[in-house]
């Protein structure tokens, strides 16, 4: 009998034929109880204090008034300096997209076990996708501003890696899950593996690669916003120096604008997506 059947013992069920079974036991109590001591550790690891967020939680609607709600609040005047690094940011968000999409298209293929046999190319095309997605988009942009400078170059070549992985990693899934009877066929007929993929391969799998650059270009809007609040260019920049000031009307205004170009990226991104899939 193991340890956790001694502890939290089965309960013993009656048959009709008259013998009686162990009722096997769920493991959600150990696990809860488990998490419930790691929760503990987390929270003494980390200082956390709920006294503090008590205390200053309210603050976060103190500021959200002076943004939105105070007099003057959000400051309308204020869209002109807003336009020119949000157009900044969207076109540092796309140029990233494209080309860590393009990137990772070739790389995810040769990185798919179905297509290529040779494992000494997969584990390193897979490294290379893994390693790429555990380094931090934001420590990426500070690497990139050190090597290239402040600005939206640093942005865009961290949004790249960051969509390289992100896009690789589900396209070689997906290329393991298509269909390769045509690849099978094309390749009987004599062609070879790079027009075998081309014909048979990437159209089964296009709809779903532009349907995940399409979802990542989604979110690369907003991680430039955060990217450039550490100098890699963009609507971050004005955005840090108007919180760094407390102009919380400027800033109300920045999010209002940043809010509404996300919500119409969204919009068209998902009617996009709609008539891919």
């Amino acid at each position: 009998m193991s340890l956790y059947s001694k502890v939290f013992k089965p309960k013993t069920i009656q048959l009709e034929n008259g013998k009686t079974v162990d009722e096997p036991k769920s493991p959600v109590l150990l696990i809860s109880i488990i998490l419930m001591v790691l929760t503990y550790f987390a929270l003494d690891l980390t200082g956390f204090n709920f006294r503090t967020l008590i205390e200053r939680g309210h603050q976060f609607f103190v500021l959200l008034e002076g943004m939105f709600f105070a007099s003057g609040a959000p400051n309308f005047n204020f869209w002109r300096a807003v336009w020119t690094p949000l157009i900044d940011t969207v076109k540092m968000s796309l140029l990233g997209t494209i080309l860590g999409a393009g990137l990772a298209l070739p790389v995810a293929i040769i990185a798919s076990t179905n297509i290529i046999k040779n494992q000494f190319v997969i584990v390193v095309s897979r490294f290379i996708f893994s390693f790429v997605r555990t380094i931090p988009t934001i420590v990426i942009a500070l690497i990139a501003m050190l090597v290239l400078g402040i600005g939206t170059t640093a942005g865009t070549v961290a949004i790249t890696l960051f969509t390289f992985g992100f896009v690789g990693k589900l396209l070689y899934e997906q290329i393991e899950t298509v269909d390769m009877g045509a690849y099978e066929a094309m390749k009987a007929m004599g062609a070879n593996r790079t027009q075998a993929v081309i014909v048979a391969i990437m159209p089964q799998i296009m709809p779903r690669f532009l349907s995940n650059s399409l979802f990542c270009f989604e979110g690369n809007v907003r991680h430039a916003a955060i990217l450039g609040m550490v100098g890699a260019g963009g609507i971050g920049i004005i955005l840090n120096t108007n919180l760094a000031f407390r102009s919380y009307a400027n800033v109300g205004m920045i999010i209002l604008m940043l809010f509404i170009t996300v919500f119409i990226i969204e919009m068209i991104a998902r009617f996009v997506r709609s008539k891919l899939v």
